[in-house]
């Protein structure tokens, strides 16, 4: 499997984020269900704490990773769902100790009103690729 990181000098600078990301010959795709502030024993971790609740977010994502033997080199797409967009840079603190910061995976961010409990403020989803 190959992945090519591609941002064209003609597109904007990206922050975090690659414009393109291309995989060759990847035999796996795996699809991560948008993960919250739950920890295993079903307690929302971080109340009204956007860090901690990024953290446990990605927590939550490495687990699932693992369950299908792969790690944040896999990703390829991470879509974040926050509560209050003007936090992102919170997020991306968070983010950036988890994905290669050099070659980031593609990305979005969209600001919704409400998620499935309101003490919740940040939801991520992400999709791998492997062998």
């Amino acid at each position: 499997m190959q992945k090519k990181f591609i941002n064209p000098e003609t597109m904007p600078a990206t922050f975090g984020y690659s414009h393109v990301v291309e995989v060759s010959n990847a035999k796996r795709t795996i699809y991560i269900s948008g993960q919250v502030a739950i920890n295993a024993d079903g307690h929302i971790v971080g109340n009204e704490d956007l860090g901690t609740q990024t953290r446990q977010v990605f927590e939550n994502i490495k687990v699932a990773l693992e369950a299908s033997e792969l790690n944040f080199n896999n990703v390829v797409k991470l879509t974040f769902f926050l509560t209050d967009i003007s936090q992102m840079a919170i997020v991306r603190d968070v983010r950036d100790q988890y994905i290669d910061t050099k070659n980031p995976p593609a990305s979005s961010a969209v600001e919704v009103r409400k998620l499935i409990n309101d003490n919740l403020l940040i939801e991520i989803e992400a999709i791998a690729v492997a062998n």
